[in-house]
């Protein structure tokens, strides 16, 4: 298969007016774009992302192959088209539209269905659609676009619960999961855990954010947080806390090594957070470890 598209490389298969964008917001997982089109005949190689389609100005014939034969259908204001990701389609229509763009990534919509299935997703699907009346669909569109026009406080932020929204109902009502078989499901499978404390370990003297490890593993947060526990006993912040202290413990031995630096190379927010760590988890301070070790 050829490289997919990106959403902004559209415009050079299929020419349009944009007349509104998120390129420059910030967001993760979803972006927007409006276009006003002229009828036209067009190719779309296939996509990196999931593609919403809302009409929202104009009535058109509408005709598409995706797979085997055309589809036609009359698209007007209210109407919704959806495509897959990583598929070609061939699109036709004759009048002019405006139509509003809401692209959605696959680690987003994948994530979304790991945490609610509580199982690993292999592949989604999107079922093709080529004009369906939900207001739903319908609003979570306009509710993002209103949103890249104002570009409010805490724009991406609200952005990421609409997109949750959408990409839910898309998973409840469009598409088709492929699951992955797994021994146990209570458990990360060997290879994840593998991953996860390489992660670990190399990144130790960084912050750790539960949704990086949880995005590594291909769960969502509350699912690998339980898979998590049972598979080391605990859960992933005192995991990380301990792999600190052992390093800790392992540079002390260098009596060159400032107390200071030791606490940034594995991760403490400071020397005294290192000792604080230390005195509550072993009772003892890093500067007296250390000289009790050199007796």
């Amino acid at each position: 298969m050829s490289a997919l598209i990106t959403p902004a490389e559209l415009p050079a298969w299929v020419p349009g007016t944009v007349t509104c964008a998120s390129d420059d917001l910030g967001w993760r997982g979803v972006a927007l774009r409006g276009y006003r089109y002229r009828g036209q005949d067009v190719y779309i190689p296939p996509m990196r992302d999931y593609m919403i389609v809302s009409y929202r100005h104009g009535l058109t014939p509408m005709e598409r192959r995706v797979d085997g034969a055309w589809k036609h259908t009359r698209c007007a204001p209210g109407s919704v088209s959806l495509l897959t990701r990583a598929q070609r389609s061939n699109w036709n229509w004759s009048a002019d539209v405006d139509v509003c763009h809401v692209y959605l990534t696959q680690d987003r919509l994948t994530r979304l269905a790991c945490e609610a299935l509580d199982n690993t997703v292999a592949d989604i699907h999107l079922t093709d659609v080529l004009n369906v009346e939900d207001p739903v669909l319908t609003a979570g569109v306009d509710a993002i676009q209103r949103e890249a026009q104002a570009q409010a406080f805490g724009g991406s932020l609200y952005v990421d619960a609409l997109a949750a929204q959408l990409s839910l109902h898309l998973l409840r009502h469009y598409a088709e999961l492929n699951l992955c078989a797994r021994p146990d499901a209570s458990r990360l499978a060997a290879a994840v855990r593998a991953r996860v404390e390489e992660y670990i370990d190399t990144h130790l003297a960084e912050t750790l954010e539960l949704q990086t490890l949880a995005a590594l593993a291909g769960l969502g947060v509350c699912s690998f947080s339980r898979r998590f526990r049972a598979t080391f006993g605990c859960p992933p912040y005192a995991y990380v806390s301990e792999c600190r202290v052992t390093r800790a413990k392992r540079l002390l031995a260098d009596p060159r090594r400032p107390l200071k630096q030791i606490a940034i190379d594995c991760g403490f927010a400071d020397q005294a957070h290192l000792t604080r760590v230390f005195k509550s988890r072993l009772g003892i301070t890093p500067g007296a470890l250390r000289a009790e070790a050199r007796r």
